[in-house]
Order: C-alpha cells, then structure tokens, then sequence
C-alpha cells in the first residue's frame, strides 16, 4: 500500500501561502536535500484546484537548467482534487472523479511509491480529515509571516499527530515530520 506524505513549507504563525515570498531567503542545500528526498520517494502527486492551476503555469516551461525539480514536477504522474474543473491539461494529469475518498483510497491501494502533496493546504486538511494522510511533513521556517493562508485556521477540527521525525538545519529551519496518533 502506498502512502500519502504531505509537504508543507510553514511559517512560524502558519502561514503556507506564498512560501516562494518568505522562505527562498532561507534556501540552502540541506533543504534542497530534504525536498529531493521526499521527491526521490515519491511517484505521484496528490494537488488541490489552486495548487494545481499555479504549478500548471508555473513548471511547464521550466527545465533542469532552471530548477532542479523541473524535471520531476513536469514529468511525474499529478492527480487533482477538485470539483470545479472541467479538465486537467499538464502533462500527465488526472483529474479524480467520482467519490474523491475513494478515489484516494484506490490510488493508495495501487503499487508503487509514495504520492506527495506540496501545498494544497485546503487538500491537506480534507486529506486529514479523512484519515487519509500517513505523513504530515512540515518544513517549518524562522518568520512570522503576519497575513496569509494557514494550514489550520482558527475554527477547525483537532487532528492529533505524533512527532515521528525532526531537523535542524544550520539556518534555523526546522523539518518535523508527523503521523495521527
């Protein structure tokens, strides 16, 4: 059975919208490192409608010369969560249809690696709500952002996680990767 690890890049207040305007400053090669693992595990991508529609503008004309993920972002099987779009047009994309826990459920069912979430935090949380994410992956960044999308607003149902595995990295960023407890 596969499993799904999601990856967040995460404020200390929680914000996860708009990683690319607060945390590049913190770029160094000990996350590079943590990000291509998670990838290097990964054979699927799991992306909520708004994650999906930035990536799909985004990655297709990116190259390897560009950014070192071009090549998986732009190659690796994406499967997308949402009711609202038609269709889903970035090379090998799939839009799930149907009742979208099972949906999950088949996939996880099926061979092969794990399939990773990045972003999608309005997913991520639907994922976790329906029992569906084995591992919560956040790599957790030394600014208070102040506004933005967090993972986990303030109404919202408890999620109990156990601390599986921690980081630190020579910058301050930390990676704390959780399981439901």
């Amino acid at each position: 059975m596969r499993k799904i690890v999601a990856n967040l890049f995460i404020s200390l207040d929680g914000v996860v919208e708009a990683p690319d305007k607060w945390s590049l400053r913190y770029w160094s090669d000990e996350i590079g490192q943590a990000v291509g693992s998670g990838m290097a595990a990964a054979d699927a991508m799991l992306l909520g409608r708004v994650t999906y529609e930035g990536f799909a503008e985004a990655w297709p004309g990116r190259t390897v010369e560009d950014d070192e993920g071009a090549a998986f972002m732009n190659n690796v099987r994406k499967y997308v969560l949402s009711t609202t779009l038609p269709e889903v047009t970035w090379n090998n994309s799939t839009l799930l249809t149907g009742d979208p826990a099972e949906a999950v459920r088949a996939l996880k069912a099926e061979q092969g690696g794990d399939i990773m979430t990045s972003g999608s935090p309005t997913a991520v949380r639907w994922l976790l709500a329906e029992g569906l994410v084995d591992e919560l992956n956040l790599v957790l960044y030394p600014v208070v952002v102040g506004r933005g999308t967090r993972l986990f607003p303030e109404e919202g149902p408890a999620f109990p996680l156990e601390l599986r595995k921690s980081a630190a990295f020579g910058n301050g960023v930390v990676q704390l990767t959780y399981a439901p407890a």
